[in-house]
């Protein structure tokens, strides 16, 4: 679903004759944070239920992550990474958006360092167009760097990469998203499996803690990111329904996704370190 074509659709579905009792949206829930807000509200006075496709968090190796985070496997979180080098299928709407990564890639990366480690206080971000991509239209965020401080001290950043080196012009291709979690008593590393069609590539995950005398636990699935991960945000919403409970992936709490990423925006025009309520401050 276009982004600029999302919010149209869901206010026709909610206005429609027939009863609904909730939506899956396509991530980003709008085309900004003052957008996706009133697509909530809108919702929630509807009495509708608003979920959003964030299916990051359902790859097999991001959420073992947050399970060891969750149980305390590493200790207290000190740093996490993301390190993306890809080369997306851009979508024919993407031309008239004028932005390409940071909604429609590091959007995935912000929502994981998220779901991982909470909500950041500030973010200081740099962006540059993607050469390849400045030869179809005119961009501002092809290639993405930025760097999360969380309460505690504990920080985050991501390199989302999407120019890769010249690999569709000749070169040999390094392609892939590796990420890297570090606590005070143990460490993750892993993949996020790329498509590489027709293969599969399963998504990898690997991790040692202080009482592991340097062994790596290493359990494998067959799932891969993309399509397998899709299940999950789909399932979430029909177990939340059915067990009569706000769902994981509640747009409410997405908005403080999309804030992040208008702040990302706001952080590389101005050349600063931007706090997410700045955004959302601005609507309250």
């Amino acid at each position: 679903m276009p982004p600029d074509c999302q919010a149209d659709m869901i206010r026709r579905a909610v206005r429609a004759p027939h009863r609904l009792r909730a939506i899956l949206a396509q991530k980003p829930l709008g085309v900004d944070y003052r957008e996706a807000r009133e697509l909530v509200k809108f919702c929630e006075d509807a009495g509708i239920v608003l979920a959003v496709n964030q299916n990051m968090r359902f790859d097999q190796s991001v959420h073992a992550c947050r399970e060891l985070l969750t149980a305390g496997t590493l200790g207290t979180p000190v740093l996490a990474t993301i390190d993306m080098r890809a080369i997306p299928h851009w979508m024919p709407w993407q031309e008239r958006q004028g932005w390409v990564t940071l909604r429609i890639m590091s959007i995935h990366h912000l929502d994981t360092f998220r779901y991982w480690l909470g909500d950041p206080e500030r973010v200081f971000a740099s962006v540059a167009p993607d050469p390849r991509t400045a030869q179809k239209f005119a961009h501002r965020d092809g290639i993405a760097l930025y760097i999360l401080e969380f309460p505690g001290g504990v920080r985050a950043s991501s390199w989302d990469d999407v120019w890769s080196g010249p690999a569709r012009e000749g070169s040999a291709a390094d392609i892939g998203i590796r990420w890297r979690v570090e606590g005070t008593t143990g460490i993750a590393r892993g993949t996020i499996g790329w498509p590489g069609y027709p293969q599969r590539v399963p998504s990898t995950i690997d991790y040692s803690t202080v009482q592991d005398h340097g062994r790596w636990h290493s359990p494998r699935w067959d799932s891969v990111w993309f399509p397998d991960a899709f299940i999950g945000p789909m399932a979430e919403l029909l177990c939340a329904l059915e067990q009569k409970r706000t769902p994981t992936i509640n747009a409410r709490d997405n908005l403080n996704t999309m804030a992040l990423v208008d702040a990302c925006y706001l952080s590389a025009a101005e050349h600063r370190a931007v706090s997410p309520r700045e955004i959302t401050n601005a609507f309250d």
